[in-house]
């Protein structure tokens, strides 16, 4: 990659003292204040780029200039299917046009780097005097490493930070980018603190960078088979940490209202240890950010594309209840809708709360005639094969084209709703980035790669334990939902993980890292139009094209940048 600007973290004292020179003439002398300058390694000023990082974080997953961004990591995956789609996302479900000039791999590749390329800056500024600092800076360059092996396979390796145009990268094997990303999280487990001790919640903590070590570690198992213990011991550390807790009772500010505790897991004023969510490993703060100065970055999309456009009926009108307004980028395959919850009956992730199915005409004073065909939906009065009327408070009868975008089953966990905002361009709330379910998650399977499927079946159990509280109670079956170590396998913990994380992980992320993106992809069996179905996978699409601006820039003879098999050169 190219960096050939300077980073984004400047810092507030280096700018300040542009007004703290001498009396003599030297003062008129040209002299650039940067993060790269006079006092890089004071504490104020690491601390001050330290936020700089979260803020790229904030700008990677709240871009909104191509809405479709995040609907790249999720669409035509074994969960979901293509809604009413922004472009961008297309050629990840259509793979035929997927190719190096692809937007979305472009953004993630170049945020990534920026991410890296800051961390090292902050890296050797910190030294050996401030590890803390250092280690926050390495979860960055970890994390954005480990995206980027997962996603592009080999990747240029950055371990010192770049300040002027560099044009002679080349690609470094995965096991040698691993290495630094054991490197860097075992030193930041070391050297970060506590769970609570950290400068706010949002900030990085010892237990963010042992899940990231536990997701991390079993992906470089699939390579080197040691590191499925070392991924174990990470998540058992959290896990006998005794600081978190699964939501077994409601909570929080919603009590009021219908809803379950897994739903209030994601209602925003609910989300942060502080707001009573003990689940929260980490939790990013969006709403009056106190990392980001101004709040959220650009305006974040995650509502809008898993959230279906029913402000598209007459009908309706926008509401908390409903989660606000939606573009209906992306929808939940049949497989995810109906599939997985096979034998699951009373499962509280399945609940209408957490999974709307259903809905009623909410307009105040809604009034009309529609017809009806024989097979249920609405069509034109008279064109049907009778007529009704529907009222505020009916359930809402759909048209038949309304399972594209308008209306289906969908995650409620990005929902919300700002009255300031009824067009709900952006998201205003806090984004769940990791939580002890997933924990429980990332050992189970840790467990079965080491052939200990009994405790792997313990753990999915604490999670079953949880879902099926309220059932179990109302049946009288004290094992309702309950799994043995027989029935435990790779294909079962991602079934089970699309059940707890659905809409939370990075699926893409989760099927690449497992080895199981081609096989999982054909369990999405919806049909509809050509243009909505997943096609054109061939195998060199597991891995993503290297940006073609990349490849131009880094064409060195002898050291040369080179592309992804598959993709042209």
């Amino acid at each position: 990659m190219t960096i050939y600007k300077h980073t984004k973290i400047f810092s507030l004292l280096a700018l300040l003292s542009l007004g703290a020179s001498s009396c003599s003439d030297s003062y008129l002398d040209e002299k650039p204040y940067s993060n790269y300058d006079a006092g890089a390694n004071d504490p104020s000023t690491i601390e001050n780029q330290l936020i700089g990082l979260h803020y790229i974080y904030a700008q990677l997953w709240g871009m909104s200039g191509q809405q479709g961004f995040l609907s790249c990591w999720q669409i035509g995956m074994d969960i979901t299917s293509a809604g009413s789609t922004q472009g961008v996302e297309n050629p990840f479900y259509q793979y035929a046009d997927l190719n190096s000039e692809n937007g979305g791999v472009s953004y993630l590749w170049t945020k990534s780097y920026e991410l890296i390329n800051n961390a090292n800056t902050i890296i050797k500024s910190a030294g050996e005097e401030n590890p803390k600092a250092a280690a926050e800076a390495r979860f960055f360059r970890a994390y954005a490493y480990n995206t980027l092996v997962t996603l592009w396979g080999d990747v240029p390796l950055l371990t010192e930070s770049i300040t002027v145009p560099t044009f002679n990268y080349s690609r470094t094997a995965v096991a040698s980018i691993d290495a630094v990303i054991e490197e860097d999280l075992n030193f930041a487990v070391s050297n970060l603190p506590e769970v609570g001790s950290a400068a706010t919640e949002s900030r990085i903590n010892k237990d963010m960078a042992r899940q990231l070590a536990a997701e991390a570690f079993l992906r470089i198992g699939v390579r080197d088979a040691s590191f499925f213990a070392k991924s174990e011991a990470m998540s058992t550390a959290i896990i006998d940490g005794a600081k978190y807790k699964l939501i077994e009772t409601r909570y929080g500010d919603y009590l009021a209202e219908g809803g379950d505790y897994y739903r209030d897991m994601f209602r925003q004023g609910n989300m942060r240890r502080s707001e009573g969510n003990t689940e929260a490993i980490w939790t990013f703060e969006v709403e009056l950010n106190r990392e980001v100065n101004g709040g959220t970055i650009d305006n974040p999309q995650h509502r809008r594309i898993w959230q279906p456009g029913y402000h598209k009926w007459d009908g309706m009108v926008n509401a908390d209840s409903l989660g606000g307004r939606g573009n209906g980028r992306l929808r939940l395959s049949n497989f995810m809708k109906y599939t997985v919850w096979r034998g699951l009956a009373g499962d509280i992730r399945n609940s209408n709360y957490n999974i709307r199915r259903t809905t009623n005409y909410n307009r105040p004073n809604f009034s009309t005639e529609i017809g009806i065909d024989a097979a249920g939906f609405r069509v034109a009065k008279d064109a049907g094969v009778r007529n009704v009327t529907i009222r505020t408070g009916d359930k809402v009868v759909p048209f038949r084209a309304d399972s594209l975008e308008v209306w289906y089953p969908f995650p409620t966990k990005w929902g919300g709703y700002d009255p300031l905002d009824d067009f709900g361009y952006a998201l205003v709330k806090d984004w769940p980035v990791m939580r002890f379910g997933e924990t429980y998650l990332l050992r189970a399977e840790a467990r079965l790669r080491q052939n200990n499927t009994a405790g792997a079946a313990a753990d999915i159990n604490v999670l079953r334990n949880r879902a099926f509280k309220n059932a179990r109670t109302s049946s009288g079956n004290s094992t309702l939902g309950a799994v043995t170590a027989a029935q435990i396998t790779l294909d079962f913990i991602l079934d089970e993980r699309a059940r707890e994380l659905i809409a939370e992980e990075n699926r893409r992320m989760t099927l690449v890292r497992t080895g199981k993106l081609k096989e999982r992809m054909v369990l999405n069996t919806d049909q509809g139009p050509a243009n909505k179905i997943t096609s054109g996978f061939q195998d060199f699409n597991t891995l993503l094209p290297i940006p073609l601006s990349e490849i131009q820039l880094n064409n060195k003879e002898g050291n040369a940048l080179v592309q992804n098999p598959g993709y042209p050169k």
